[in-house]
C-alpha cells in the first residue's frame, strides 16, 4: 500500500512538469512575441519623433493617428474591461476565486492593445500584461484540457509565471514572484509547476532574444562594506517615496474620474497626446524605462538632470497608468528606483561621503528597494534584481536595501500595491450555494488572528468543511479540539462559486480574532 501511495505522489509530481512544459512552451512563445514586437515599435517611433523634431508639419497627422488608437483601445476595454491595466490584479483575482474571465477576448485585446500602448512610448511596462497574457494561455489550455478547480488555477499561476519569465529572463524571481504576491501559495505542485514553466519560457525568450540579461549594468567593484551605512539612508528614502508612489497610484484613477467631460474609457487620450512633448524632447525616456536605465548606468548625468528625469517618470507614468490603458507598472517602478539610487549617489558624492564609481552600484541596490517598498514583495526584489543584472555580488547590499525600505513603507502603513488595487476591483462577495465542489487553501500566518485557537471555537463561514490542515510534510484530519498553529494551511471544501465569500469571511475572521490569553 505504501508503495502504491508513494508511486501515485511521484507521477502527480511528474504530471505538474509536464503541464509546466506545455503551458511554458505557449506562453513563452506568445509573450516573446509580445516582447519583440513592443521591442521594435518603439525603436520605430523613437525615430519617428527625431523625424518629426525636423518636420513639425507631420506632428498633426501623428496626433490624430495616436487618438485614434486610444478611441480604439478605449473602446476595446468598455468591451472587456478586464484588459485594463497591468493584469496582475486580475490574475491575483483569479487565483483567489474573486473574478474570472473569458480568456480568448482578454488575449487578444490585450496583446494588441498593449503593444501599441506601451510601443507607442507611454511609460507603461510589458511585465504586468506578460504576466496576465501568460496566465490567459494558460487559462486557455486549461479549458481545453477540460481542468477546472485546483488544477485549472495550477495552470493559471504556472502561466504567470512563465509570462513573468519570458518578459524579464529572470525564472527564480517569476517563479517566486507568483508564489510570493499572487498566489500566495508554496504548496510543491504550486512551486514545480510554476518553477518548470518559468524555466521552459526562459528559454524560449532566450532564443529569440539571446542571453544577455535585461538590464546588464557594467559597474567596477562591490561595494565595500564601510559604504553600508548609506544604504540605510537609501532604503528610507525609497521606503518613503515608494509610499508616496502608493499613494498617487491608487488614486490617480479617481482623478480621472472628475473628468466629466470624456468618457471613461476614453481617458486613454490624455496620455497618448502627452506623449508627443516626451517624445520630441525627451525620446530616451519613452516606454518601461529599461533603455534608460542601462544608458545611465553607463554615463549618468548630473544631480539636477536625474531629478528632472524622475519628476517626469513618476508625473508621467502615473498619468499612463492612471488613464486605464492596458500596460503595467512593474518596470516603470524599477526605473523610477534606479533613478533614485543615481540621485542618492549624487547627493552623498557631492557631500563626499561615496566615489564616484559606485554610482551604478547604487542604482542597481535602489532598484530592488523601491520595488520591495512598494510591491511589499522583497524575496522577489532581490532575486529579481539579481537575476536581470546577471550577478550575484550585490545579494547583501541588496537585502539590505529591501528590508529597511519595506520596513519604512509598512510603517508608514502602505500595502501591497497589486493586492490593494484587487481590492479596489472586487466588490463584497455574497454566499453562493451552487455549482461544482472546490478546494480552498487559507494560509495561517504568524501573529494571525485564528492561530491559536480551537476549531470548535470558531464561527466557520456557511457551506463550509474544513477537511484537513497541511502542517509541515503531513496533513492533519481536524476535529472541534484541534488547535490551529501558524504556518497551518486550511483545506476547505465549498462551492465553486462561493470561494470569494469564504475567502472573505476567513480574512475577516482572521484579522478580527484575537489570541486566547494565556
Amino acid at each position: 500500500m505504501k508503495h502504491q501511495q508513494r508511486t501515485q505522489r511521484d507521477l502527480t509530481r511528474l504530471n505538474a512538469i509536464v503541464l509546466g512544459c506545455l503551458v511554458g512552451l505557449f506562453a513563452g512563445i506568445v509573450v516573446s512575441t509580445f516582447r519583440l514586437i513592443i521591442e521594435h515599435l518603439l525603436s520605430l517611433v523613437q525615430a519617428a519623433y527625431g523625424w518629426l523634431g525636423q518636420h513639425p508639419w507631420g506632428l498633426v497627422p501623428w496626433a490624430i493617428l495616436l487618438v485614434l488608437m486610444a478611441l480604439m483601445i478605449g473602446h476595446w476595454v468598455k468591451q472587456t474591461p478586464m484588459i485594463k491595466g497591468s493584469g496582475i490584479p486580475q490574475i491575483e483575482g483569479q487565483l483567489a476565486g474573486e473574478l474570472d474571465y473569458a480568456w480568448w477576448p482578454v488575449l487578444w485585446k490585450k496583446f494588441v492593445s498593449g503593444i501599441l500602448g506601451i510601443g507607442s512610448g507611454l511609460f507603461l511596462g510589458r511585465e504586468g500584461p506578460s504576466i496576465q497574457l501568460g496566465g490567459t494561455v494558460a487559462q486557455g489550455l486549461a479549458d481545453r484540457l477540460g481542468f477546472s478547480g485546483s488544477r485549472r488555477r495550477l495552470m493559471i499561476a504556472s502561466g504567470a509565471s512563465a509570462g513573468l519569465s519570458a518578459a524579464f529572463n529572470a525564472p527564480i524571481a517569476a517563479t517566486l514572484f507568483i508564489l510570493e504576491e499572487v498566489y500566495h501559495n508554496f504548496s510543491t505542485l504550486v512551486w514545480l509547476t510554476s518553477l518548470t514553466s518559468a524555466v521552459v519560457a526562459n528559454f524560449v525568450s532566450n532564443e529569440i532574444f539571446g542571453l544577455t540579461p535585461v538590464l546588464h549594468i557594467v559597474y567596477r567593484q562591490a561595494l565595500p562594506l564601510k559604504y553600508y551605512g548609506l544604504l540605510l539612508l537609501l532604503g528610507i528614502g525609497l521606503g518613503g517615496l515608494g509610499y508616496g508612489y502608493q499613494w498617487v497610484t491608487l488614486r490617480v484613477g479617481q482623478w480621472y474620474g472628475r473628468l466629466t467631460w470624456l468618457p471613461r474609457q476614453f481617458d486613454g487620450i490624455i496620455p497618448f497626446l502627452l506623449v508627443i512633448p516626451v517624445g520630441l524632447w525627451w525620446p530616451i525616456t519613452l516606454g518601461g524605462g529599461n533603455q534608460l536605465i542601462v544608458q545611465f548606468a553607463q554615463q549618468t548625468p548630473l544631480l539636477v538632470p536625474l531629478i528632472g528625469y524622475f519628476i517626469l517618470r513618476f508625473v508621467f507614468s502615473t498619468i499612463s497608468y492612471g488613464s486605464g490603458l492596458p500596460g503595467g507598472i512593474f518596470l516603470p517602478i524599477l526605473t523610477l528606483g534606479a533613478l533614485l539610487g543615481a540621485i542618492g549617489a549624487r547627493c552623498f558624492v557631492a557631500v563626499g561621503w561615496l566615489p564616484t564609481m559606485y554610482v551604478a552600484n547604487f542604482m542597481i541596490y535602489a532598484m530592488a528597494g523601491y520595488f520591495a517598498g512598494i510591491s511589499k514583495a522583497p524575496f522577489t526584489a532581490i532575486l529579481l534584481i539579481t537575476e536581470m543584472v546577471g550577478t550575484l555580488q550585490h545579494l547583501m547590499p541588496l537585502a539590505v536595501v529591501a528590508i529597511v525600505a519595506y520596513i519604512t513603507v509598512d510603517v508608514l502603513g502602505g500595502a501591497p500595491i497589486y493586492e490593494a488595487m484587487l481590492q479596489q476591483m472586487v466588490v463584497p462577495a455574497k454566499a453562493q450555494s451552487d455549482g461544482p465542489t472546490d478546494q480552498l487553501e487559507f494560509p495561517i500566518n504568524e501573529g494571525a488572528g485564528l492561530a491559536g485557537r480551537q476549531v470548535r471555537d470558531l464561527a466557520w463561514p456557511p457551506d463550509t468543511l474544513l477537511v484537513g490542515i497541511r502542517r509541515g510534510e503531513r496533513q492533519v484530519i481536524p476535529n472541534g479540539d484541534t488547535i490551529l498553529r501558524a504556518g497551518d494551511t486550511l483545506l476547505i471544501f465549498t462551492y465553486q462559486h462561493n470561494r470569494a465569500f469564504v475567502r472573505q469571511q476567513l480574512t475577516h475572521l482572521n484579522d478580527s480574532s484575537t489570541q486566547p490569553s494565556d
